[in-house]
């Protein structure tokens, strides 16, 4: 749990037990969850004033010039740790509050605060500095943030602590605690965090020497406590053989220098004198002298630095990972045994790399760290990792229920969600097969929507081609704001089944927009010989379905907008919509969608417009609103349209766009690319002039790129 620290304003996080994945867009607050566990992990706890919430500096701020209420102190780390009935308590003893045996928790309460005895100094101290100001009253908040940016260390102090917790209540009890300080208790027996950075060493320049002196390090952590084994010994007798040889070898190198000094030195017979002899360290060795080199085709050497940074940051980690893991094994310290609970935090670990190295990173990472978690015993010891990600290829190569997913609440607040309470909410719904679906689309094509400001769900291919020429054409029309293809927008193809991503859009809280057909259909009863209604045996009328023209129809059988209008499928329903009524949200409470013109979700679909010649029609599907009108563009070029069957049809005003739709199109990614081939731009430069795009994409398209 973290409190009022940067973005992490009340951020509660749940580590998995072996390894978590936390993603998520840029400044989401994954590098300051880095920074908060150093600072308090690795006892540097060094704060600007800037590291404060900013919600928190403004409550402080008026808690010094208007005396409000200050509802908390400052910054707060707390982390719960379960133990069971086969752990060592040894180490964990002293920090237990609760000799209940159901309690299994410790709560270690971090803080960098405001106490109580300080508050009258800081307001008395602050109070007399801006009585020294010229008109303090004019820029009493620029003078407060002046000062207290100065000077919050004389007033905010760290502590470091374990608190009670209740288990009835299942909260924790402030007033009941352990100063850990004042105790003069040591942590380094319960928790180790160690880190591996995203700005890590390396650089393929040929002056570099990152992998040669990892190496030098990984000797000196592993010497130890491997110095029985005959390879060891062998390496250091060698050594002790060389330093003879290189012995009279210097002294014949060194003979006219050193024959010098004796000379200026005015060395007689009998006293001491200088001799160069060979003392080869083993540790030395290795730092300065050993280079890491590529075999290439098993014929030719190429140095460290002829490898990409890619492939030379894979290999600086698991070198650091070798180096930690030693570490957390302690095995250079006698007597020393691994810490109860050691963390290792991989920053970002796709830097450099290519996606292919990223899901072998990824695939291998935690077998890894779980082979290697043991002592040279054989026992194992307690390791939990966390990933910090950007990368979509990456998330598509985890265990969807090892994913923690940063979200950005407010412009202040970021929260973190788990994946596997998502897979909650589709179980409980009964949903098992959209989860599973869920989970095997985004990890095999669209990971990407994880790390999306904003994203468009379609129907299929046609969409998918057209859609970046109808965004280019609305930010041509509309300069003022960021284009669309400057926006970060994935793209879904989710066909008819949009409905199922409605939890995971929801869970993500990214604004989205739904592209869908109207899908216009008629429902009559079945009658029989006498003209009477059939009914099923259960006594159920019957009923027959078919697609017609829209205003022919009378329900839509579109199962997204019957879903996220609640089971609506009235076709007056519908086509009584506004463009602001398509937009919905939420309601937490009931889980249905429900029309708010705030909303993060716009649902749109076919709308009646007018053509060039001022003919309104509503169509039914994309195509039949594109050749309503587009009609002419594609008569004018329709010996550039080889995939339109019964071509005469198109100039035959007898024959609607309805039955152009239906009848003329064989292959719709085939008519989607010829749409794109016969484009043609204006006469003042803009692109895809020559053709015009459907009222309800228009719509969608301008919301989304304004909201």
């Amino acid at each position: 749990m973290v409190n009022n620290y940067r973005l992490l304003k009340e951020m509660n996080l749940d580590l998995e037990d072996d390894l978590s994945l936390i993603i998520g867009k840029n400044n989401c607050g994954k590098t300051s969850l880095l920074s908060i566990l150093n600072k308090f992990l690795n006892n540097s706890p060094n704060f600007s004033f800037d590291d404060f919430n900013i919600e928190f500096q403004d409550g402080l701020r008026d808690f010094v010039l208007q005396n409000t209420d200050l509802t908390s102190r400052g910054i707060y780390l707390k982390l719960f740790i379960e133990y069971g009935e086969k752990d060592d308590l040894a180490n964990v003893s002293n920090l237990m509050m609760d000799l209940d045996p159901d309690n299994n928790k410790i709560i270690l309460s971090f803080g960098y605060v405001l106490p109580d005895d300080k508050i009258d100094n800081l307001k008395a101290d602050f109070n007399e500095y801006i009585s020294k100001k010229p008109k303090p009253e004019e820029n009493k908040k620029t003078i407060f943030n002046e000062f207290i940016k100065k000077e919050h260390g004389k007033y905010f102090k760290t502590f470091k602590k374990t608190v009670g917790y209740d288990l009835q209540t299942a909260s924790i009890n402030e007033n009941r605690y352990i100063d850990l300080n004042e105790r003069k208790i040591s942590l380094d027996n319960i928790i180790n965090f160690k880190i591996i950075g995203a700005t890590r060493n390396v650089s393929n320049n040929d002056s570099n020497k990152t992998l040669s002196l990892l190496s030098s390090k990984y000797y000196e952590k592993t010497e130890e406590s491997k110095k029985g084994l005959d390879n060891f010994k062998e390496f250091k007798e060698i050594l002790c053989k060389t330093d003879g040889e290189l012995e009279d070898i210097y002294g014949k190198l060194f003979e006219d220098v050193l024959t010098k000094v004796r000379k200026f030195g005015g060395i007689n017979e009998g006293d001491s004198t200088i001799k160069l002899v060979s003392n080869l360290q083993h540790k030395e060795l290795l730092g300065g002298n050993t280079t890491v080199v590529y075999e290439h085709n098993k014929e030719h050497l190429l140095p460290e630095s002829y490898n990409g940074l890619g492939y030379l940051n894979l290999i600086s980690m698991i070198f650091e990972i070798e180096l930690i893991l030693s570490d957390f094994r302690r095995e250079n310290k006698e007597d020393k045994n691994p810490a109860d609970i050691n963390i290792l935090f991989i920053e970002e670990p796709e830097a450099h790399t290519h996606p292919q190295m990223q899901s072998v990173f990824i695939k291998n990472i935690k077998e890894l760290l779980k082979t290697e978690s043991g002592n040279s015993d054989g026992t194992e010891f307690n390791l939990q990792t966390i990933i910090t990600s950007h990368s979509s290829h990456i998330v598509s190569e985890s265990d969807f229920e090892d994913i923690k997913y940063f979200y950005k609440k407010s412009q202040n607040e970021v929260i973190a969600k788990n994946l596997k309470d998502l897979k909650s909410e589709y179980l409980g719904a009964g949903e098992d097969a959209y989860y599973k679906f869920l989970k095997q689309f985004l990890t095999l094509n669209r990971a990407e929507l994880f790390f999306a400001d904003k994203a468009i769900l379609i129907e299929g291919d046609t969409e998918k081609i057209l859609l970046p020429a109808m965004m280019k054409k609305i930010d041509q029309e509309f300069p003022e704001n960021m284009p669309l293809l400057s926006q970060n927008i994935s793209i879904v193809e989710s066909g008819a089944y949009s409905h199922i991503f409605e939890k995971f859009i929801d869970f993500i809280g990214i604004k989205s927009l739904i592209i869908t057909d109207l899908d216009s259909a008629k429902k009559e009863p079945v009658l029989n010989n006498k003209g009477e209604q059939e009914t099923y045996d259960n006594g159920n009328p019957k009923y027959t379905t078919g697609k017609v023209k829209v205003f022919e129809g009378n329900i839509t059988t579109n199962a997204s907008l019957k879903f996220f209008h609640g089971k609506r499928e009235n076709l007056d329903y519908f086509l009584g919509l506004s463009c602001e009524s398509k937009r919905l949200s939420k309601n937490k409470t009931t889980k249905n969608w429900e029309t708010d013109e705030n909303g993060n979700l716009m649902v749109i679909f076919q709308v009646e417009e007018s053509n060039c010649n001022d003919e309104k029609y509503c169509a039914r599907s994309f195509e039949d609103a594109f050749f309503h009108l587009n009609r002419k563009y594609v008569c004018d070029n329709i010996g550039n349209f080889p995939s339109l069957q019964y071509k005469k049809y198109v100039a035959d005003q007898t024959k609607d766009v309805y039955t152009l739709a239906e009848k003329c199109i064989d292959k719709k990614p085939a008519f989607a690319i010829e749409i794109l081939l016969n484009s043609k731009d204006t006469e003042n430069g803009k692109m895809f002039g020559n053709w015009k795009t459907p009222k309800y994409i228009r719509e969608g398209l301008i919301w989304l790129k304004n909201c």
